[in-house]
């Protein structure tokens, strides 16, 4: 494998990771505070029940993840890293999400491009590791 291919799967481990991570934080602190009033804008869902989304999709992530860098079932990790590039886009730009300012929107991009390149890289995980004997 080569260098490239093999930074940009480490790249898709660790940002689809350390994304799971944090949304797990904080759907545990939801749900323990009891915290009905949940509000993300860019989610499609709110309150009691987005705490319940996130809590699910980030456990979610952190399995497809943890099933990729392992071997097993390595097609889920694609799918899921698909599925945050389209949450994402969905959310932040044809939904109702808006932006207080540029820096705001930049950062929107920025965290939207680094989806789209960890989605990149996790297409590297479907390829089968060429065994030397």
């Amino acid at each position: 494998m080569n260098a490239i291919a093999f930074i940009l799967r480490i790249y898709s481990y660790l940002y689809e990771l350390a994304l799971a991570l944090f949304f797990l934080a904080i759907s545990f602190i939801a749900i323990a505070s009891g915290a009905t009033n949940l509000y993300l804008p860019m989610f499609p869902w709110q309150g009691a029940i987005l705490n319940r989304w996130l809590l699910g999709l980030s456990l979610l992530g952190i399995l497809a993840t943890l099933l990729a860098m392992t071997g097993w079932f390595r097609f889920l990790f694609p799918l899921w890293a698909l599925t945050v590039v389209i949450l994402m886009v969905r959310g932040l730009f044809l939904g109702s999400y808006g932006f207080s300012g540029p820096d705001q929107f930049q950062g929107a991009v920025w965290l939207v491009v680094g989806a789209i390149g960890a989605f990149l890289g996790s297409l590297i995980v479907l390829k089968k590791p060429v065994r030397k004997f």
